[in-house]
């Protein structure tokens, strides 16, 4: 029989062939999964990238070809997702193959994850804005609410987005003024540059001129402005001639609605504006006459006393 130093050295023996190795194999384990998973993830992210777009006629083709919906804000928001679960992927796999190994070592493991939940929960409630601004940030990325180059509400300030991170969006209004809003203080967001827009020209004429005459002449207008460059290219449909919009006060307000490319809206209402009072100038349709007021005299000034 054996004796007992013989034991004991066989179980040192055992423990010090047996522990190393499977130390070993868990930690190759754990570097060939994040290995397997950051590839899938790759793969998932060129396939965000790469996907095509699924819309059909000129308003799909106008907004990839201005707006770059099918190329650059797909990529910088796959290569976001990406980034995050690649750090995320990492750290869960390396965090349960530590706790196995310290298993393996015969380390008490209940005391620690009791006072790491300790921490946790301490370290909540201390910085609980920051972990709110960084879940903030990755549902805005998540759900594509708004990319670099938009033109968004946050409530607390309006401009164009120039960077977007996990925790703040930094904005640059009309002025020039750089604002840096944190996610998790944002309650709504209104994108001006997401989809299409809409222009909206009213054109007033006189109480007494022929409505038809009228419209029939901005109908023109719009179909002259969809026909040419650089406007065919900023237009989705063609303008459309709603028809008269209000009457009153010796005015009739005729309503033109132009669907175009988001930020695109004023140049094009601008220039169909500028397009109506030329020509319904030349058809000899006169816009509303201003009241006029009492010793005001017929070239429109008052006589000096």
């Amino acid at each position: 029989m054996p004796s007992l130093a013989q034991a004991g050295q066989r179980s040192t023996l055992d423990w010090a062939v047996g522990t190393p190795l499977m130390i070993v194999c868990i930690a190759i384990g754990a570097v060939l999964l994040r290995w397997l998973v950051i590839r899938a993830i790759g793969r998932a992210v060129r396939m965000m990238e790469h996907r095509g777009s699924q819309r059909e006629g000129r308003a799909g083709r106008v907004l990839r070809q201005a707006t770059g919906l099918d190329s650059e804000r797909r990529k910088q928001r796959a290569a976001t997702m990406g980034s995050i679960l690649r750090s995320v992927s990492t750290i869960v796999i390396f965090g349960i193959a530590a706790l196995t190994i310290m298993s393996a070592l015969g380390v008490p493991l209940a005391p620690l994850l009791a006072s790491a939940g300790v921490g946790g929960v301490a370290l909540g409630f201390g910085a609980q804005s920051l972990v709110k601004d960084f879940l903030s940030g990755i549902f805005m990325i998540m759900e594509d609410q708004y990319g670099v180059g938009d033109v968004i509400d946050t409530g607390q300030a309006i401009g164009t987005v120039e960077e977007v991170t996990l925790r703040v969006t930094r904005l640059r209004d009309a002025s020039g003024v750089v604002w840096y809003v944190r996610n998790g203080e944002i309650l709504r967001i209104g994108n001006k540059s997401q989809g299409w827009a809409t222009a909206l020209i009213d054109v007033p004429i006189g109480y007494d001129q022929s409505v038809e005459k009228a419209l029939q002449v901005l109908r023109q207008v719009a179909a002259a402005v969809d026909d040419e460059s650089p406007w065919k290219e900023r237009l989705l449909e063609e303008p459309q001639v709603a028809g008269v919009e209000s009457v009153g006060s010796g005015v009739v307000t005729l309503r033109i609605i132009a669907t175009c490319v988001p930020n695109e809206q004023y140049s094009v209402a601008r220039e169909i504006r500028e397009r109506a009072k030329v020509a319904l100038d030349a058809a000899g349709i006169r816009g509303p006459q201003l009241p006029s007021y009492p010793g005001q005299g017929t070239s429109g000034t008052t006589p000096a006393g």
